[in-house]
């Protein structure tokens, strides 16, 4: 299969690393134990799961909806400081697990963990050149990043197929790949709050759902989709109530701007996924064979 060429697409590892490599001792204040800084996912408003378990079993929804409990190789696109890939890893069938990341931070603390099974690679996904097939693929909180603010329509499709393209290609027969990102709901790429969002996430433009559909036409079928905005903004209240307790602490490590920043983006962010302005869309996608 000859997959389209695309050159420096979305943020750059130097903008990914402006905001991951902040240090993993402020991110571990704040963040539950698992370190991950993605939605969770709750089962309605009753569920009273506590951060973690909601993690957790946002990870288990992700390796579901991906079909590794019958995979051999996994990928994982935008690996974070992976528990996806160590959750992925103690699966008795896996034998290969594969993280990408562009952070230099991430990378170190996945190596540190000494999983078994588990590669991680500091490494775009435009870059990625596998020589055997994966069975399953995810990516969670990395499709935001794909294209920038100075993209047109017309570019991000083009970068989001090309992206879809590589995973069709790198799947075998019957793989599966779930995907979660960020997208915009009412918000439109001209009101304030996006610049606000550049401060945090540089070089960085959210995708939206027909953008997505129109992209992976073809490529792959659209088994399942969610909007779970409410998950994300109770995560990031979760989040801001936990860095307002360690304000002090996470001050003495990035300086009382930063963390004021950081504040400011997670009681936004959640007001934002209240209010419909963003969503969280998870996608359950199965590969199309041509």
């Amino acid at each position: 299969m000859i997959v389209n060429a695309v050159t420096s697409p979305g943020a750059s590892a130097e903008a990914i690393q402006a905001h991951y490599d902040v240090g993993n001792a402020f991110y571990a204040l704040w963040l539950d134990r698992t370190m991950t800084y993605s939605a969770a996912l709750w089962d309605g408003p009753d569920d009273q799961r506590d951060l973690a378990e909601a993690q957790k079993h946002k990870i288990e929804w992700h390796l579901a909806s991906a079909r590794a409990g019958q995979a051999r190789r996994l990928l994982d696109i935008g690996c974070g400081w992976g528990a996806t890939l160590s959750a992925a890893s103690a699966l008795p069938n896996i034998e290969h697990a594969q993280g990408l990341t562009l952070s230099e931070e991430q990378a170190d603390h996945i190596r540190a963990l000494g999983l078994p099974k588990v590669d991680v690679r500091i490494e775009s996904w435009a870059d990625h050149a596998p020589s055997v097939p994966y069975d399953s693929i995810i990516s969670i909180g990395a499709f935001e990043h794909f294209t920038k603010p100075t993209d047109d329509a017309a570019a991000k499709i083009a970068i989001y197929r090309a992206f879809f393209e590589r995973c069709h290609a790198w799947l075998s027969h019957e793989g599966y790949l779930s995907l979660q990102t960020i997208a915009y709901g009412t918000m439109k790429r001209t009101d304030p709050n996006v610049a606000m969002m550049s401060e945090i996430f540089p070089d960085s433009d959210l995708p939206r759902l027909e953008e997505i559909v129109v992209a992976a036409d073809g490529l792959f079928e659209i088994v399942m989709l969610r909007n779970d905005r409410l998950d994300y903004a109770r995560t990031c209240e979760m989040w801001a109530k936990r860095l307002r307790r360690v304000r002090a602490k996470a001050t003495e490590l990035v300086g009382a701007a930063q963390v004021a920043r950081y504040e400011r983006y997670l009681r936004l962010s959640a007001f934002g996924f209240r209010a419909g302005n963003i969503n969280l869309l998870r996608f359950t996608l199965r590969r199309i064979a041509y």
